[in-house]
């Protein structure tokens, strides 16, 4: 207690912090994309409860539940994409199990799941809406585009494919740098 004016004793007055232990720099970098990738896994799932609201007219349609106020939407019929992507929800559990146990072999696992079930579809996505996406912007009346409520779906959906390459690309980077520490202080977690 040097600072309380008690009893000293030499060379402890508290400047002998360059001594100390200090928490290495992959632990660090760790918790901290440990952190952040968790936050882009909220996103992610915030993304999907976004698309899910956008299926729920055709899933409730296969299932035959009629809810007026649903199908008084008249809600586009949903491409193969839109649920391939949804699939890439699941991937999360991986990512949050590899952060929990710091598995090198499940975050790999997690960041190829999101390459092939994230990003595939949105690709495919942005390709397929890319020439009324394009027509919209560049046309001053556009005729052969598709609206859904007065507001043109391919507009729609590369602000959709926006977000979800944002959250993509921030956990794989967050991944990656997880992988490199957990690599880096020789962990032998890899399953």
């Amino acid at each position: 207690m040097a600072s309380k004016g008690g009893p000293t004793v030499a060379g402890t007055d508290g400047n002998d912090f360059l001594h100390r232990e200090r928490v290495a720099a992959q632990y660090q970098i760790s918790a901290q994309n440990k952190s952040r990738l968790k936050y882009c896994i909220f996103f992610h799932y915030l993304l999907f409860f976004a698309m899910l609201a956008k299926l729920s007219a055709d899933i409730l349609d296969r299932l035959d539940i009629f809810i007026l106020e649903i199908e008084e939407l008249q809600v586009p019929k949903p491409l193969w994409w839109e649920y391939i992507w949804c699939i890439s929800l699941l991937l999360s559990f991986l990512g949050l199990s590899a952060v929990r146990k710091n598995r090198i072999k499940t975050m790999k696992r997690y960041m190829y799941g999101i390459i092939v079930f994230g990003f595939g579809p949105i690709l495919f996505a942005a390709v397929y809406y890319f020439s009324e996406f394009w027509e919209y912007i560049t046309e001053e009346e556009p005729d052969d585009i598709t609206l859904w409520q007065d507001y043109p779906v391919a507009l729609l959906w590369y602000a959709f494919i926006l977000l979800a390459v944002q959250v993509h690309c921030f956990s794989l980077f967050f991944a990656r740098n997880l992988v490199v520490a957990w690599t880096a202080r020789g962990s032998k977690k890899t399953e």
